[in-house]
Protein backbone atom coordinates (compact mmCIF):
# COMPACT_ATOMS: atom_id res chain seq x y z
CA UNK A 1 0.00 0.00 0.00
CA UNK A 2 2.83 2.36 0.87
CA UNK A 3 4.63 1.51 -2.39
CA UNK A 4 1.50 2.31 -4.41
CA UNK A 5 1.15 5.72 -2.71
CA UNK A 6 4.82 6.55 -3.35
CA UNK A 7 4.64 5.55 -7.02
CA UNK A 8 1.47 7.55 -7.59
CA UNK A 9 3.03 10.61 -5.91
CA UNK A 10 6.01 10.41 -8.31
CA UNK A 11 3.80 10.02 -11.35
CA UNK A 12 3.78 13.08 -13.68
CA UNK A 13 0.56 15.01 -14.02
CA UNK A 14 -1.86 13.76 -16.61
CA UNK A 15 -1.41 16.70 -18.97
CA UNK A 16 -0.61 16.88 -22.66
CA UNK A 17 2.82 18.38 -21.91
CA UNK A 18 4.03 15.97 -19.22
CA UNK A 19 2.56 12.93 -20.99
CA UNK A 20 4.00 14.06 -24.34
CA UNK A 21 0.69 14.28 -26.13
CA UNK A 22 1.26 17.71 -27.63
CA UNK A 23 0.48 18.03 -31.34
CA UNK A 24 3.60 17.77 -33.48
CA UNK A 25 4.52 18.48 -37.07
CA UNK A 26 6.93 16.31 -38.97
CA UNK A 27 7.87 17.25 -42.52
CA UNK A 28 7.36 14.64 -45.18
CA UNK A 29 10.31 15.20 -47.49
CA UNK A 30 9.26 14.33 -51.00
CA UNK A 31 10.94 14.93 -54.32
CA UNK A 32 8.58 17.81 -55.01
CA UNK A 33 9.93 19.61 -51.94
CA UNK A 34 13.61 18.59 -51.83
CA UNK A 35 14.52 19.19 -55.48
CA UNK A 36 13.08 22.74 -55.72
CA UNK A 37 14.62 23.46 -52.29
CA UNK A 38 18.09 22.52 -53.53
CA UNK A 39 17.56 24.66 -56.64
CA UNK A 40 16.50 27.70 -54.60
CA UNK A 41 19.39 27.30 -52.14
CA UNK A 42 21.86 26.80 -54.98
CA UNK A 43 20.68 29.90 -56.86
CA UNK A 44 20.79 31.97 -53.65
CA UNK A 45 24.34 30.83 -52.87
CA UNK A 46 25.49 31.49 -56.42
CA UNK A 47 24.01 35.00 -56.30
CA UNK A 48 25.71 35.78 -53.00
CA UNK A 49 28.96 34.25 -54.28
CA UNK A 50 28.95 36.39 -57.43
CA UNK A 51 28.29 39.53 -55.36
CA UNK A 52 31.09 38.70 -52.92
CA UNK A 53 33.57 37.78 -55.64
CA UNK A 54 32.89 40.87 -57.76
CA UNK A 55 33.12 43.12 -54.68
CA UNK A 56 36.38 41.49 -53.64
CA UNK A 57 37.84 42.09 -57.09
CA UNK A 58 37.07 45.80 -56.78
CA UNK A 59 39.13 46.18 -53.59
CA UNK A 60 42.57 47.66 -54.18
CA UNK A 61 45.61 46.13 -52.51
CA UNK A 62 49.26 47.17 -52.79
CA UNK A 63 51.93 45.04 -51.10
CA UNK A 64 55.57 46.07 -50.79
CA UNK A 65 58.19 43.68 -49.40
CA UNK A 66 60.98 45.47 -47.56
CA UNK A 67 62.64 42.51 -45.80
CA UNK A 68 65.96 43.36 -47.43
CA UNK A 69 66.84 39.75 -48.22
CA UNK A 70 67.83 40.52 -51.80
CA UNK A 71 71.02 42.49 -52.33
CA UNK A 72 69.17 44.81 -54.71
CA UNK A 73 66.67 45.73 -52.00
CA UNK A 74 66.99 49.31 -50.65
CA UNK A 75 66.79 47.86 -47.11
CA UNK A 76 69.51 45.24 -47.59
CA UNK A 77 72.06 47.13 -45.49
CA UNK A 78 69.61 47.24 -42.57
CA UNK A 79 69.48 43.45 -42.21
CA UNK A 80 72.75 43.56 -40.25
CA UNK A 81 71.61 42.81 -36.65
CA UNK A 82 74.46 44.93 -35.28
CA UNK A 83 72.97 48.09 -36.79
CA UNK A 84 70.51 50.14 -34.76
CA UNK A 85 68.14 52.83 -36.02
CA UNK A 86 68.86 51.96 -39.64
CA UNK A 87 66.82 53.89 -42.19
CA UNK A 88 65.89 52.94 -45.72
CA UNK A 89 63.53 54.31 -48.35
CA UNK A 90 61.26 52.44 -50.76
CA UNK A 91 59.90 54.18 -53.84
CA UNK A 92 56.68 53.10 -55.53
CA UNK A 93 54.12 54.43 -57.97
CA UNK A 94 50.33 54.41 -57.91
CA UNK A 95 48.81 54.51 -61.39
CA UNK A 96 45.21 55.38 -60.48
CA UNK A 97 43.44 56.85 -57.46
CA UNK A 98 43.73 54.48 -54.50
CA UNK A 99 40.26 55.06 -53.06
CA UNK A 100 40.02 55.95 -49.40
CA UNK A 101 39.91 55.46 -46.61
CA UNK A 102 43.19 53.62 -47.09
CA UNK A 103 44.36 51.19 -44.40
CA UNK A 104 48.09 50.85 -43.85
CA UNK A 105 49.21 47.44 -42.50
CA UNK A 106 52.53 45.81 -41.70
CA UNK A 107 52.81 42.11 -42.51
CA UNK A 108 55.03 39.31 -41.21
CA UNK A 109 55.51 35.79 -42.55
CA UNK A 110 56.90 32.61 -40.97
CA UNK A 111 56.14 34.16 -37.57
CA UNK A 112 54.30 31.81 -35.22
CA UNK A 113 52.41 33.95 -32.73
CA UNK A 114 50.15 30.93 -32.18
CA UNK A 115 52.89 28.92 -30.44
CA UNK A 116 51.58 27.71 -27.06
CA UNK A 117 54.54 28.86 -24.95
CA UNK A 118 54.62 32.21 -26.71
CA UNK A 119 50.89 32.71 -26.21
CA UNK A 120 50.93 32.18 -22.43
CA UNK A 121 54.05 34.28 -21.84
CA UNK A 122 52.35 37.36 -20.37
CA UNK A 123 50.89 38.50 -17.06
CA UNK A 124 47.22 39.48 -17.44
CA UNK A 125 47.09 41.01 -13.94
CA UNK A 126 50.11 43.16 -14.69
CA UNK A 127 48.61 44.31 -17.98
CA UNK A 128 45.42 45.22 -16.12
CA UNK A 129 47.42 47.74 -14.08
CA UNK A 130 47.73 45.81 -10.81
CA UNK A 131 50.83 47.29 -9.17
CA UNK A 132 51.40 44.18 -7.05
CA UNK A 133 52.37 42.29 -10.20
CA UNK A 134 54.80 45.02 -11.25
CA UNK A 135 57.21 43.95 -8.52
CA UNK A 136 56.38 40.22 -8.64
CA UNK A 137 55.48 39.26 -12.21
CA UNK A 138 53.89 35.90 -12.91
CA UNK A 139 56.14 32.93 -13.72
CA UNK A 140 54.19 32.49 -16.96
CA UNK A 141 56.27 35.37 -18.35
CA UNK A 142 59.38 33.19 -18.40
CA UNK A 143 62.04 33.73 -19.60
CA UNK A 144 61.38 37.51 -19.44
CA UNK A 145 60.38 37.90 -15.78
CA UNK A 146 63.50 39.52 -14.27
CA UNK A 147 66.63 40.98 -15.83
CA UNK A 148 70.20 40.08 -14.93
CA UNK A 149 70.04 42.44 -11.93
CA UNK A 150 66.88 40.73 -10.61
CA UNK A 151 64.74 43.74 -11.48
CA UNK A 152 61.19 42.92 -12.68
CA UNK A 153 60.47 43.43 -16.36
CA UNK A 154 57.32 45.44 -17.11
CA UNK A 155 55.55 44.45 -19.28
CA UNK A 156 56.93 40.95 -18.93
CA UNK A 157 56.79 37.98 -21.29
CA UNK A 158 57.68 36.93 -24.79
CA UNK A 159 54.78 38.66 -26.54
CA UNK A 160 55.54 42.10 -25.13
CA UNK A 161 59.29 41.75 -25.63
CA UNK A 162 58.86 40.87 -29.32
CA UNK A 163 56.65 43.91 -30.06
CA UNK A 164 56.97 45.12 -33.64
CA UNK A 165 59.00 48.34 -33.61
CA UNK A 166 59.56 49.37 -37.22
CA UNK A 167 58.17 52.85 -37.90
CA UNK A 168 57.11 54.42 -41.18
CA UNK A 169 56.63 57.79 -42.81
CA UNK A 170 54.92 58.16 -46.17
CA UNK A 171 55.58 61.00 -48.61
CA UNK A 172 54.07 61.88 -51.97
CA UNK A 173 56.61 63.22 -54.45
CA UNK A 174 55.07 66.28 -56.13
CA UNK A 175 57.30 68.16 -58.61
CA UNK A 176 60.37 66.82 -56.88
CA UNK A 177 59.18 67.86 -53.41
CA UNK A 178 58.21 65.42 -50.66
CA UNK A 179 54.76 66.08 -49.19
CA UNK A 180 54.08 64.07 -46.04
CA UNK A 181 50.96 61.93 -46.05
CA UNK A 182 49.28 62.17 -42.61
CA UNK A 183 48.89 58.80 -40.87
CA UNK A 184 46.12 58.39 -38.30
CA UNK A 185 46.91 55.95 -35.48
CA UNK A 186 43.90 56.56 -33.25
CA UNK A 187 41.46 53.74 -32.58
CA UNK A 188 43.36 51.10 -34.54
CA UNK A 189 43.09 48.57 -31.68
CA UNK A 190 39.96 46.77 -30.54
CA UNK A 191 37.75 48.84 -28.24
CA UNK A 192 37.49 45.94 -25.78
CA UNK A 193 41.29 45.85 -25.49
CA UNK A 194 41.95 49.47 -24.54
CA UNK A 195 38.71 49.94 -22.59
CA UNK A 196 38.34 46.65 -20.70
CA UNK A 197 41.14 44.11 -21.10
CA UNK A 198 44.17 46.39 -20.59
CA UNK A 199 44.51 49.22 -18.08
CA UNK A 200 47.19 51.57 -16.81
CA UNK A 201 47.84 51.91 -13.08
CA UNK A 202 46.03 54.78 -11.36
CA UNK A 203 49.27 56.61 -10.71
CA UNK A 204 50.10 60.17 -11.77
CA UNK A 205 52.47 60.66 -13.46
CA UNK A 206 52.42 57.24 -15.07
CA UNK A 207 56.23 57.05 -14.97
CA UNK A 208 56.15 56.65 -11.17
CA UNK A 209 54.25 53.37 -11.47
CA UNK A 210 57.31 51.86 -13.20
CA UNK A 211 59.79 52.78 -10.49
CA UNK A 212 62.01 49.82 -9.62
CA UNK A 213 61.24 48.03 -12.89
CA UNK A 214 62.97 47.75 -16.25
CA UNK A 215 61.67 47.73 -19.80
CA UNK A 216 61.68 44.57 -21.96
CA UNK A 217 65.18 43.89 -23.38
CA UNK A 218 64.24 44.57 -27.01
CA UNK A 219 62.40 47.83 -26.32
CA UNK A 220 64.08 51.16 -26.97
CA UNK A 221 61.73 53.09 -24.63
CA UNK A 222 59.86 52.25 -21.47
CA UNK A 223 56.13 51.59 -21.60
CA UNK A 224 55.25 55.00 -20.18
CA UNK A 225 57.09 56.72 -23.05
CA UNK A 226 55.85 54.83 -26.11
CA UNK A 227 54.17 57.93 -27.53
CA UNK A 228 55.78 61.20 -26.32
CA UNK A 229 53.29 63.25 -28.37
CA UNK A 230 50.16 61.88 -26.67
CA UNK A 231 50.06 61.16 -22.94
CA UNK A 232 46.83 59.17 -23.36
CA UNK A 233 48.56 56.76 -25.75
CA UNK A 234 51.17 55.39 -23.37
CA UNK A 235 51.57 52.42 -21.10
CA UNK A 236 49.43 49.36 -21.64
CA UNK A 237 46.78 51.23 -23.64
CA UNK A 238 49.17 52.29 -26.38
CA UNK A 239 47.43 51.51 -29.67
CA UNK A 240 50.43 49.87 -31.39
CA UNK A 241 51.11 47.77 -28.29
CA UNK A 242 47.50 46.59 -28.15
CA UNK A 243 47.48 45.67 -31.84
CA UNK A 244 50.60 43.56 -31.32
CA UNK A 245 49.30 41.86 -28.17
CA UNK A 246 46.27 40.50 -30.05
CA UNK A 247 48.01 37.41 -31.43
CA UNK A 248 47.56 36.15 -34.97
CA UNK A 249 46.24 32.64 -35.59
CA UNK A 250 48.40 31.89 -38.65
CA UNK A 251 52.15 32.25 -39.32
CA UNK A 252 51.55 34.72 -42.17
CA UNK A 253 49.61 37.73 -40.97
CA UNK A 254 49.23 41.46 -41.17
CA UNK A 255 48.30 44.00 -38.50
CA UNK A 256 46.86 47.48 -38.81
CA UNK A 257 49.46 50.22 -38.46
CA UNK A 258 47.67 53.40 -39.52
CA UNK A 259 44.77 54.84 -41.50
CA UNK A 260 45.09 57.37 -44.31
CA UNK A 261 41.94 59.50 -44.13
CA UNK A 262 42.98 63.05 -43.31
CA UNK A 263 43.74 66.30 -45.09
CA UNK A 264 44.12 66.11 -48.84
CA UNK A 265 44.03 62.33 -48.67
CA UNK A 266 40.49 61.83 -47.37
CA UNK A 267 39.45 60.50 -50.77
CA UNK A 268 42.49 58.23 -50.96
CA UNK A 269 46.00 58.28 -52.41
CA UNK A 270 46.14 60.13 -55.74
CA UNK A 271 48.04 58.66 -58.66
CA UNK A 272 51.70 59.56 -58.53
CA UNK A 273 55.07 58.73 -57.05
CA UNK A 274 55.55 57.95 -53.36
CA UNK A 275 58.42 57.31 -51.00
CA UNK A 276 58.11 55.24 -47.84
CA UNK A 277 60.78 55.99 -45.23
CA UNK A 278 61.35 53.05 -42.88
CA UNK A 279 63.08 53.00 -39.53
CA UNK A 280 64.26 49.38 -39.79
CA UNK A 281 64.53 47.87 -36.30
CA UNK A 282 62.70 44.55 -36.48
CA UNK A 283 64.99 41.78 -37.75
CA UNK A 284 63.36 38.72 -39.31
CA UNK A 285 66.02 37.31 -41.63
CA UNK A 286 67.57 35.16 -38.88
CA UNK A 287 64.48 32.91 -38.71
CA UNK A 288 63.59 33.04 -42.40
CA UNK A 289 60.83 35.59 -42.00
CA UNK A 290 59.69 38.33 -44.34
CA UNK A 291 58.30 41.81 -43.79
CA UNK A 292 56.00 43.87 -45.95
CA UNK A 293 53.71 46.87 -45.87
CA UNK A 294 50.21 46.60 -47.28
CA UNK A 295 47.93 49.38 -48.47
CA UNK A 296 44.31 48.37 -48.84
CA UNK A 297 40.81 49.78 -48.85
CA UNK A 298 37.62 48.01 -47.80
CA UNK A 299 34.05 47.51 -48.97
CA UNK A 300 30.77 46.51 -47.34
CA UNK A 301 32.13 42.95 -47.02
CA UNK A 302 35.41 44.02 -45.42
CA UNK A 303 38.86 43.51 -46.90
CA UNK A 304 39.84 41.59 -50.00
CA UNK A 305 38.78 37.96 -49.60
CA UNK A 306 38.23 35.93 -52.76
CA UNK A 307 37.88 32.65 -50.87
CA UNK A 308 34.49 33.57 -49.39
CA UNK A 309 32.95 34.29 -52.79
CA UNK A 310 34.46 31.16 -54.33
CA UNK A 311 33.17 29.05 -51.43
CA UNK A 312 29.63 30.31 -51.96
CA UNK A 313 29.88 29.65 -55.71
CA UNK A 314 31.14 26.10 -55.15
CA UNK A 315 28.42 25.23 -52.63
CA UNK A 316 25.72 26.78 -54.79
CA UNK A 317 26.92 24.89 -57.85
CA UNK A 318 26.98 21.61 -55.90
CA UNK A 319 23.38 22.21 -54.81
CA UNK A 320 22.32 22.74 -58.43
CA UNK A 321 24.17 19.61 -59.55
CA UNK A 322 22.63 17.56 -56.74
CA UNK A 323 19.15 18.78 -57.65
CA UNK A 324 19.71 17.65 -61.25
CA UNK A 325 20.99 14.26 -60.08
CA UNK A 326 18.00 13.81 -57.76
CA UNK A 327 15.62 14.81 -60.56
CA UNK A 328 17.12 12.18 -62.88
CA UNK A 329 16.99 9.50 -60.18
CA UNK A 330 13.41 10.41 -59.29
CA UNK A 331 12.29 10.39 -62.92
CA UNK A 332 13.84 6.94 -63.47
CA UNK A 333 12.91 5.19 -60.22
CA UNK A 334 9.80 6.95 -58.95
CA UNK A 335 7.10 4.69 -57.46
CA UNK A 336 3.65 4.40 -59.01
CA UNK A 337 1.89 5.95 -55.99
CA UNK A 338 3.95 9.12 -56.40
CA UNK A 339 2.84 9.69 -59.97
Amino acid sequence: MVKQEQSSSNRPDNTAFTQQRLPAWQPMLSAGIVIPGFVIIGLAFIGIGVALFVTSQSIQVLEIDYSGVERTSPCFQCTDPNLTNCFCAVNFTIDTLFKGPVFFYYGLSNYFQNHRRYGVSKDANQLYGDLKYFTTPSDTCAPYVYDSNSLPIVPCGLIANSKFNDTFKLYQVINGTNTEVPLDGKGIAWWTDYSIKYRNPSVTPLKNAFNGTVKPPLWSDAAYNLDPTDSNNNGFVNQDFLVWMRRAALPNFRKLYRRINQGNYQQGLPAGNYTLYINYNYHVVSFGGRKKVVFSNVSWMGGKNEFLGIAYLVIGSLCIVMSIVMLIVYAKFKFPDEE
